[in-house]
C-alpha cells in the first residue's frame, strides 16, 4: 500500500447520503470540511459512526474526509457507518466476515412512508365527525 492510496465509498440511510474518501493517515476526521466532533454533536451519532474502525482497530490508520447530503443527523451518521465500512473493505478484504456479522454492511431499507391522499399523514386518519 502506497501514500497516494485512496479509497472511495458511498453510503446511503434514509434521506442521506455519505461520500466517504479514506486514505492512509493518523485517523483525522473531517465531515463537510468541518471537524467531526463540531458535525455531530451527539454522542451516539460519533459512536455509531466510529463501529466499523473501533471493530477492526483502525481508527488511528486512516484518515476520512466525508460529504454528507440529505436527511437528518442520526441518518447522516448510519450512511457515513455503511460508507466507512465500504471502504475499509476495500482497503482489506479480510473484514468482510467481521462486518457482515455485525450487520455493517446491509444498507437499512427503511424508508419513510408516503402520505396518502383523504388522511393526514402516512396512516393518521382526518378525524371522523357524525355532526
Amino acid at each position: 500500500m502506497n501514500d497516494s492510496t485512496k479509497y472511495i465509498a458511498l453510503g446511503r440511510r434514509k434521506e442521506s447520503t455519505a461520500r466517504v474518501r479514506m486514505e492512509p493517515g493518523t485517523g483525522q476526521i473531517v465531515i463537510n470540511n468541518r471537524p467531526f466532533e463540531k458535525y455531530f454533536l451527539r454522542e451516539t451519532d460519533r459512536i455509531i459512526v466510529k463501529q466499523p474502525l473501533a471493530l477492526t482497530e483502525s481508527a488511528n490508520k486512516f484518515n476520512i474526509a466525508a460529504r454528507l447530503s440529505g436527511g437528518g443527523l442520526t441518518g447522516q451518521a448510519g450512511a457515513l457507518r455503511l460508507g466507512i465500512a465500504r471502504a475499509l473493505l476495500l482497503a482489506d478484504a479480510g473484514f468482510k466476515e467481521t462486518f457482515r456479522k455485525n450487520g455493517y454492511l446491509t444498507r437499512d431499507p427503511r424508508m419513510k412512508e408516503r402520505k396518502k391522499y383523504g388522511q393526514k399523514g402516512a396512516r393518521k386518519r382526518f378525524q371522523w365527525t357524525k355532526r
